[in-house]
């Protein structure tokens, strides 16, 4: 008899799971809040091991189809004259060989899922019963699902984490809030990813898509924290908070009054002793949310789908063995991504002119063709000198 698994979120660590789930042999049923698939969202990348888990799923080329156009990255002034290039070669450089829009992503995945998968829209989970021998999972529609094992693939801000795993949640505040959304897409656009920072310790971002739309992020320093408001207030308090930014300012503020995709985050860092409990496990930023801060979310969720079916391919009679293997090779990767450098949030957040002043000066030192391979690494994320375990029966 097949084992049965629940997975509840349908973005990129619960499809990556349930894709090798079933291919390795689980009846698998997915959990989503959203009353259907979610496209948009901004861009995300695959880089590092992940680079290899999606080869193994035979959706390289599909993946790098879906690129959102953008050719490289570079710093401008409040004219928008460039000051500074990052490095742009290599499959893992500032913008990575595979960067794709979050919702194009999930949508690739999704479309060559195996056979055979569940999917239960609109569903959240109301109580989880953990048990000798199954788990069960009472929906908010008052079904209850009976499986061999839960993947808690949620978020950041996972409610059934909450539920489960309460005072071991060790959430981290960065001080940083991050307000994106889709613009229209003007002729001063172009196809590089334009970055401009400001006193206040405020940045602006542009970045082309490839669906004739230009994706923008305002992000500050500091604890004024407006994911928890109406999106009326929390834009005007941001409109308040830019009024004097300069550069593409004014065109952002008054684009997010009319956009359909606003998303606010306030970055936090999950972090937590142990990721599993009893036939429970956890998989992406509900485990171990690295914020865009850090980056390299999306591939720490695309490998952990691949590694979670790996062990229990290996180990099927030992659910035990196979979470802790799963644990053991997923925390050296994520730890590596979540440990930022001492100072990064000062850095990259100038309050002051000085402060700018000397952002510029390392900026510059950075991208010359002396330091080129010291800023190329930091760019580098999801990298690991551990091999993929072996997918059995696959």
């Amino acid at each position: 008899m097949a084992l049965r698994v629940v997975i509840s979120g349908a973005s990129i660590a619960g499809l990556s799971a349930a894709y090798w789930l079933r291919r390795t042999g689980w009846e698998v049923i997915v959990i989503e809040r959203a009353r259907s698939f979610r496209d948009g969202g901004q861009n995300v990348d695959v880089r590092g091991v992940a680079r290899e888990v999606l080869d193994r799923m035979g959706l390289f080329d599909a993946v790098k189809a879906q690129n959102t156009t953008e050719t490289g990255t570079v710093l401008v002034d409040s004219a928008g004259a460039v000051r500074a290039e990052l490095p742009s070669d290599g499959p893992d450089s500032a913008t990575a060989e595979l960067e794709v829009l979050r919702g194009d992503l999930a949508r690739t995945i999704r479309d060559h899922l195996p056979d055979g998968i569940e999917f239960r829209y609109g569903e959240t989970i109301a109580e989880v019963t953990d048990g000798v021998d199954e788990v069960a999972v009472t929906t908010s529609s008052g079904h209850v699902l009976h499986a061999d094992l839960l993947v808690i693939a949620e978020g950041v801000g996972s409610t059934t984490r909450n539920m489960l795993f309460g005072s071991t949640v060790d959430r981290r505040e960065l001080g940083i809030t991050m307000v994106f959304g889709t613009i229209p897409r003007t002729p001063t656009d172009d196809n590089r990813w334009r970055w401009y920072n400001t006193v206040g310790g405020r940045q602006i971002h542009l970045r082309p898509d490839n669906h004739g739309t230009t994706r923008a992020i305002l992000s500050y320093a500091g604890d004024d924290d407006l994911s928890g408001l109406d999106q009326s207030e929390a834009l005007a308090r941001l409109r308040e908070r830019y009024a004097d930014a300069g550069w593409e300012a004014p065109r952002i503020l008054d684009a997010f009054d009319t956009s359909d995709d606003i998303y606010i985050d306030h970055l936090t860092q999950i972090r937590m002793s142990t990721w599993h409990r009893g036939r429970v496990v956890l998989a992406g930023d509900a485990g171990w949310c690295v914020t865009p801060l850090g980056g390299g979310g999306a591939s720490l969720a695309l490998t952990s789908g691949y590694v979670l079916a790996a062990y229990f391919a290996q180990q099927p009679g030992d659910r035990r063995a196979a979470l802790t293997s799963y644990e053991e090779w997923m925390r050296p990767l994520v730890e590596d991504v979540q440990k930022l450098p001492p100072g990064i949030q000062h850095f990259a957040y100038p309050r002051t002119r000085f402060g700018l002043a000397v952002r510029s000066v390392v900026d510059k030192a950075l991208t010359s063709s002396l330091f080129k391979p010291v800023a190329a690494k930091l760019t580098q994320v999801a990298q690991t000198d551990q091999q993929l375990p072996d997918m059995a029966r696959v």
